[in-house]
C-alpha cells in the first residue's frame, strides 16, 4: 500500500480488515504499530485468557466471603435423561470445584466420564444428608469450593439438597446455581396447558387414603398442577382424579429427553383407555388442568333428575343416560352410576 493510500485510510479513519475488508476504528482500540495485546499507556490491566474459580474464580459472589476465605456451594443442575441437556457452565463448575457431593455417585460418576471430569465424588443422599452436611460445611468454611448434584435434574426439587442449601446459608456460606433441566418446567413447556400460573406439588403420596386426601385439597385449585408419579401407581392416580377432580384435561409426560419420551393427552378416562393392556414404565410427570370458572358442583339430586328426564328417551339405556349426564356436567361416569345404582334412581 503506498505511503499516500496509508495516511488517507488513517484521516477517514479506517483500517484494513482481516480479508481485505474495510472496517472503522473501534473506539480505544490501538492504533497504527501498537501492539494489540497491550494495554494502552499503562492505564488498562490485561484480562487473562482464562479465569477459573475457588480462589481462582471468575464468579465473584460479595467481597466479604472471599475475604473470609469461604469456598462456594454450587448447586448444579444435570441432564434427565439427554447427556446432551448437560450445559457449558455447568461442565466448568464440576471440573473445577474441588469436590462434588451426590445423590448417587455410580450414577454420577457416568455423567463425569461422558465429559472426562476427574473431580473426586462423594455421596450425600437423602438418609444422611442431615448427618454429614455439616461436614460439608466445614469444608466449605475452610475455602473449598463445592458442588452438589442430584440423580438427575435441580437438586432440590423433589430430591436432596434443600437441608444442605440450608446449612449452608445459615452458616453464611455463598450458595450459587448453576441452572440447568428440570422435569417440571420442560413437562409443563410442552404440555399444552397454561403454564403462565401453576403450582408444583411434587410426588403423590403412595398410600390411596392420603392421596385422595391432597387431591381434595386440591380440587379447587385454578392453577395448572403439576406432580411426580410411580407408573406402578399411574392408573390408580388417575382414577382418584377423575373420582375428585372430574373430567379435567390432563398430560401424562413420560421419559421426557429420552429415546422413548411420550405424551399422552386427555382426560382421566380417555388416558385410562390409552394405557389399558400396556406396561407403563419410566419416570412419569403427571400435569393437571386447573378448575375452570365455568365448572360448578352439582347435589345428587340434580344429577337424579337429570337421569329421570332422560329415561323418558326409552332408546337409551342405563349407560347411555350416564354418558350424557357426565358429557354434560364433567362428573367422572363411575360417580353418575354411583348415583344411578344405590336406589336413588333406577
Amino acid at each position: 500500500m503506498s505511503r499516500f493510500r496509508m495516511a488517507k485510510l488513517k484521516i477517514i479513519g479506517y483500517i484494513k480488515g482481516p480479508l481485505g475488508r474495510v472496517k472503522p476504528i473501534e473506539s480505544g482500540a490501538p492504533r497504527f504499530g501498537s501492539p494489540p495485546t497491550r494495554a494502552r499507556r499503562g492505564k488498562e490491566k490485561i484480562r487473562p485468557r482464562t479465569q477459573r474459580i475457588c480462589g481462582r474464580r471468575p464468579e465473584k459472589m460479595t467481597d466479604s466471603p472471599e475475604k473470609r476465605g469461604l469456598g462456594t456451594l454450587y448447586v448444579t443442575a444435570t441432564p434427565i435423561g439427554n447427556l446432551e441437556d448437560m450445559t457449558l457452565r455447568a461442565i466448568r463448575i464440576l471440573r473445577e470445584v474441588d469436590e462434588i457431593y451426590a445423590e448417587d455417585t455410580r450414577r454420577t460418576r457416568k455423567l463425569l466420564q461422558a465429559y472426562k471430569i476427574t473431580t473426586p465424588v462423594y455421596s450425600l443422599y437423602d438418609a444422611v444428608e442431615r448427618k454429614r452436611a455439616r461436614s460439608v460445611i466445614d469444608r466449605l468454611r475452610a475455602g473449598k469450593c463445592v458442588a452438589y448434584v442430584s440423580d438427575a435434574g435441580t437438586p432440590g426439587i423433589s430430591d436432596p439438597g434443600y437441608l444442605l442449601i440450608g446449612e449452608a446459608i445459615q452458616a453464611g456460606v455463598p450458595v450459587s446455581p448453576v441452572p440447568g433441566v428440570s422435569a417440571v418446567i420442560a413437562a409443563l413447556s410442552a404440555s399444552g396447558l397454561p403454564m403462565h400460573n401453576f403450582v408444583f406439588q411434587g410426588f403423590l403420596p403412595s398410600k390411596p387414603g392420603q392421596r385422595r386426601q391432597m387431591l381434595e385439597e386440591c380440587r379447587l385449585e385454578k392453577r395448572t398442577m403439576v406432580f411426580y408419579e410411580s407408573p406402578r401407581r399411574l392408573r390408580s392416580s388417575l382414577e382418584d382424579i377423575g373420582a375428585i377432580m372430574g373430567m379435567r384435561p390432563i398430560v401424562v409426560a413420560r421419559e421426557l429427553t429420552k429415546l422413548y419420551e411420550e405424551f399422552i393427552r386427555g382426560n382421566p378416562e380417555e388416558i385410562l383407555e390409552a394405557l389399558s393392556g400396556r406396561n407403563v414404565r419410566g419416570e412419569i410427570t403427571l400435569i393437571v388442568g386447573g378448575r375452570q370458572e365455568k365448572d360448578r358442583e352439582y347435589a345428587d339430586e340434580e344429577l337424579v333428575e337429570m337421569l329421570r328426564e332422560l329415561s323418558r328417551e326409552t332408546s337409551l339405556s342405563l349407560r347411555d343416560r350416564v354418558d350424557r349426564v357426565a358429557a354434560k356436567t364433567g362428573l367422572p361416569r363411575k360417580n353418575i352410576y354411583r348415583i344411578a345404582l344405590t336406589g336413588k334412581f333406577s
